[in-house]
């Protein structure tokens, strides 16, 4: 199992059973056009759960057949988010996705301590792009949860990150914890995590996985700006996984990759019992369905 493109997700994902996915607050023309594309590759299964007449009059207008969904009526959208929870929890359904609701409000169910998801103690945005820049799929996290994670947060992510790439069949991913400079410096905190999260795996308590940092972006990915720079690293030139400081930078780092480049994407949170494919009304069909057939692949 070797996934040169996003595409390639979509094939594999198509080769295995249809998975059941339970659709929050589902009245969401964009999620349901993205869900229609799914049904048709035969990927998902859908549960729509939401206002039933605004589901169905929705589904009518972009052609997505009343027999390959159930709908499962409930207008208040923080009851039909916990409606959808429960649906995993009893095996019903296996991915969890957002609609028309705030995600704060999917979040509170998922992590509700009695009725919740939560597997690690920190749930994670995990984007895996795709661009003609880099030589390989590339993992970017965290772009979208964690606003100014602690390093045992941090760590926590890097956890979630590798968790994923495993199950892809990316065996012990390279990780690089990014910072503006390559060197430990005291008054940048990223460059002191990144060095902290470097040693924490040298000493087996991240495993699974290669870390290095404090890494810049352009030696992350580019090897020939780390030779230039002198720096002698597995990872340095060919990540596998890019480990932003805070939410403001992999925020920035996500939409550039895919508005100033051609970068496609599939994204989820990860960190639960199930894939949670949360998406941005932003974001393209495309990167929605690659998002669906990432979580399917999982």
């Amino acid at each position: 199992m070797a996934f040169k493109s996003l595409d390639d997700l979509i094939l594999y994902a198509q080769s295995r059973p249809k998975r059941r996915i339970a659709v929050a607050a589902a009245s969401d023309h964009h999620v349901l056009e993205a869900i229609k594309r799914a049904c048709e590759l035969k990927i998902v299964e859908p549960y729509l759960i939401g206002e039933s007449k605004e589901i169905n009059a929705i589904a009518a207008s972009i052609g997505l057949k009343s027999d390959q969904y159930i709908v499962i009526d409930e207008p208040d959208p923080a009851k039909a988010c916990v409606l959808a929870v429960s649906l995993i929890r009893e095996g019903k359904a296996e991915i969890l996705m957002k609609g028309m609701v705030p995600t704060a409000i999917l979040l509170k169910a998922v992590l509700s301590k009695d009725a919740g998801l939560r597997k690690r103690e920190t749930l994670s945005h995990f984007a895996l792009f795709q661009t003609s820049h880099y030589h390989k799929l590339l993992g970017v996290s965290d772009a979208a949860m964690n606003i100014s994670p602690s390093l045992s947060e941090k760590a926590n992510i890097i956890e979630n990150a590798v968790d994923v790439m495993l199950k892809l069949g990316i065996s012990n991913p390279k990780v690089a914890v990014l910072a503006p400079i390559e060197t430990v410096n005291d008054k940048i905190p990223s460059s002191t995590d990144a060095a902290s999260l470097t040693l924490m795996n040298q000493e087996q308590h991240i495993t699974n996985c290669i870390v290095y940092g404090p890494l810049a972006l352009d030696n992350a990915v580019s090897k020939e700006a780390a030779l230039q720079k002198g720096i002698h690293s597995e990872v340095a030139g060919d990540a596998d996984i890019l480990i932003a400081p805070d939410l403001n930078s992999g925020n920035i780092l996500y939409k550039s990759l895919i508005f100033l480049s051609d970068g496609k994407a599939a994204a989820i949170i990860t960190g639960a019992n199930a894939p949670i494919v949360l998406t941005s009304r932003a974001d393209s069909e495309m990167n929605k369905l690659y998002s669906i057939a990432l979580a399917a692949a999982l």
